[in-house]
């Protein structure tokens, strides 16, 4: 074993570094006379704090006098900026950034100019001062993102008229890769991606007296996994697992003057977010796979009675959360006659949601309504114009891709409200609408799931049972780039083993393969367990990702919206995380909006999607509170009146 000197005198504890003191002071002669001892009163000297090198992050310091400026746009802009003194990726680790023109004041000298922040510029009701910052995450699948290269304003205006300052960033993906330029190799996968966020935020922290904006104020949103690393990024501010790999990336730690820096987030929008990777077999389970027959949950397939399993794992998972709903009633599974945990008030819960949106959708439509299947296309959010053209296909186990991502599906009209309910209602009449009344009312979840959101995905929907899903990758190794990762999986197959074999399809070698996979460790030593925790935002939310959860930064605002005509999400995690946050005692909102008639995508009840995003946004962003004014003298007859009544 080969030790450095930092290790050997951490080994060697104070006992021995005290000694290795005595032998440097020895006298050059060993038989040299030595003057007698004295005896002194030993006197414990506090610890002394680790010196701080001021410069230790300079290289990560902005060059001013390296803006590229729009004319026609009135925008300044960097683009390729690294975000860390030793990133795992070149390609993938650094950032751009797009400033409203009004808040820099620019000389040109040569072909880039030369900024200062002009503090009284105001753009959209924000000053340099207030300005938020818009961090987008272009990545539904979890795959790595790079910075732009070339420079687009289309879809920035958006942003930057109303006063946002747009910080496009690059990251590693849900597995490693090789360079383009020199291939060699870099890790990828959990906890990589939040990593990389969480060193982005640093970057704009150690430069946040230089930089237009307010750098508390960062928002991060994205779209299916996106919206996943979002979500993490945005309960584990300070989180301490975190900094081996932060430490790994050097990324700022401290500021130009020794100050710490944090990397927590200010707001999160996210759409049909993934995540809660500890639960979500799970999850999808109890809120559809349960109410299928059909391929892997066919009668005489082992899987059915791991479906059923899991459903029933959910339930005890989800008791044991402790929801409380807006009133502070407990939200819990109950058990009924046929066996299902489908009753209690978490189920009526979820049953209320699904009935609010159905009634706000009927209500706001106009017929005839044209429904269109969703195509799994989702335009890109602005930043990088080598993606603007192209919406990205998120990829999905087992669906063919067409060339373009995109699929021809026709639309479904129904003439009127009448006919449109009529339809949905085809098996059975479970959802009742009274337009006079405004009333809608859905019987339960299971004739909506098998109605409009049937599995889409086999038993393990994320973590497979090939180990062929993108999850898998997500926590891979360098050595073996796909593993399980679900514990609730692994304690069932393992418990059951011998009742899965009676049916077909088992094979016993699932038992240590899930166990094994869960022990494996990255290159930073922690298992899959552990980052499966560290990418989990409601593990993370309950204590269970951080050994000291009251630490935790969460960000203060979060909007989270679902498509619910959808079966790649569960809907009932996103539930969760929504009701979880919203007891969090730093978080000061959470807009959770089901949306009926809305798939896989950036599901919005009305307007745009990035519209909407940016305008709570700025709701979210209070002008600076004004000083107090100072009380006014009083005049010498006020205070002649005050008198005379005390004396009365």
């Amino acid at each position: 074993m080969s030790l450095t000197r930092r290790s050997l005198l951490s080994l060697m504890g104070a006992s021995g570094v005290a000694g290795l003191a005595a032998c440097a002071n020895l006298p050059e002669r060993y038989g040299e006379e030595q003057e007698p001892a004295v005896e002194e009163t030993e006197v414990e000297e506090e610890p002394k704090e680790p010196e701080i090198d001021l410069d230790e992050f300079a290289d990560l310091a902005l060059d001013m006098q390296a803006w590229n400026y729009d004319e026609a746009n009135d925008c300044y802009y960097q683009l390729g900026l690294p975000y860390c003194l030793t990133p795992g990726s070149e390609q993938y680790e650094s950032l751009s950034i797009f400033v409203p023109g009004a808040y820099l004041k620019g000389t040109k000298h040569g072909r880039t100019w030369e900024c200062e922040v002009d503090p009284d510029a105001t753009v959209g009701g924000f000053t340099p001062a207030t300005a938020p910052v818009a961090l987008p995450i272009n990545s539904p699948s979890c795959s790595a993102q790079e910075c732009p290269t070339s420079y687009s304003y289309e879809g920035l205006g958006r942003y930057l008229s109303a006063g946002i300052v747009y910080v496009y960033a690059g990251f590693r993906g849900r597995s490693g890769g090789y360079e383009s330029t020199t291939q060699e190799y870099f890790a990828g996968g959990a906890p990589w991606l939040v990593s990389d966020l969480k060193a982005v935020v640093r970057f704009l922290r150690y430069n946040a007296s230089v930089l237009p904006c307010d750098t508390t104020r960062v928002f991060s949103f994205g779209y299916g996994g996106g919206a996943a690393a979002a979500a993490m990024a945005g309960v584990s501010g300070a989180s301490e697992l975190y900094l081996p790999y932060l430490q790994e990336l050097g990324a700022a730690t401290h500021d130009a003057e020794g100050a710490d820096l944090s990397d927590d987030l200010y707001g999160l929008g996210l759409w049909c977010p993934m995540g809660a990777f500890s639960s979500s077999d799970a999850a999808y389970e109890w809120m559809m796979g349960q109410y299928s027959s059909e391929g892997t949950r066919a009668d005489g397939i082992w899987t059915q009675q791991l479906s059923r399993d899991l459903a029933d794992a959910y339930a005890s998972y989800v008791n044991g959360l402790g929801m409380t709903d807006a009133d502070g009633n407990l939200l819990q599974l109950d058990r009924i006659d046929d066996g299902t945990f489908t009753g209690g008030s978490y189920y009526d819960y979820l049953v209320g949601l699904v009935s609010e949106a159905a009634g706000d959708f009927l209500g706001r439509t106009d017929f005839p309504y044209a429904a269109v299947p969703i195509d799994r296309a989702v335009r890109n959010f602005p930043g990088d114009p080598m993606l603007a053209a192209s919406p990205q296909a998120p990829e999905a186990e087992g669906e063919e891709q067409t060339s373009t991502g995109v699929r021809q599906i026709q639309a479904t009209v129904y003439d009127t409200v009448e006919s449109y309910v009529s339809t949905l209602n085809a098996d059975g009449r479970w959802l009742t609408y009274n337009a006079s009344r405004g009333e809608t009312d859905v019987t339960g979840l299971w004739d909506f799931v098998l109605a409009c959101r049937k599995p889409s995905r086999d038993v393990c929907a994320y973590d497979l049972i090939d180990r062929s899903g993108l999850a898998n990758q997500l926590f891979g190794t360098d050595e073996k780039p796909s593993l399980h990762f679900d514990g609730m999986v692994a304690q069932l197959v393992e418990a059951n083993h011998e009742r899965y074999a009676a049916d077909e399809g088992w094979n016993e070698e699932l038992v240590a393969e899930w166990r094994g996979d869960l022990a494996e460790t990255d290159t930073l030593e922690l298992t899959v367990a552990d980052r499966v925790a560290m990418s989990d935002p409601i593990a993370m939310l309950v204590g269970g990702g951080d050994e000291d959860a009251q630490k935790l930064v969460v960000a203060p605002h979060w909007r989270i919206n679902t498509g619910l005509m959808q079966a790649e999400t569960t809907f009932a995690n996103e539930v969760n995380l929504a009701l979880l946050l919203s007891a969090h005692e730093g978080v000061s909102d959470v807009a959770f909006t089901p949306v009926w008639g809305a798939g896989y995508e950036l599901a919005e009840r009305e307007g745009d999607p990035e519209d909407q995003l940016v305008a709570w946004m700025v709701s979210c962003c209070p002008e600076e509170p004004q000083a107090e004014a100072e009380p006014e003298a009083e005049t010498d007859t006020e205070a002649e009146a005050e008198t005379d009544d005390e004396n009365a």
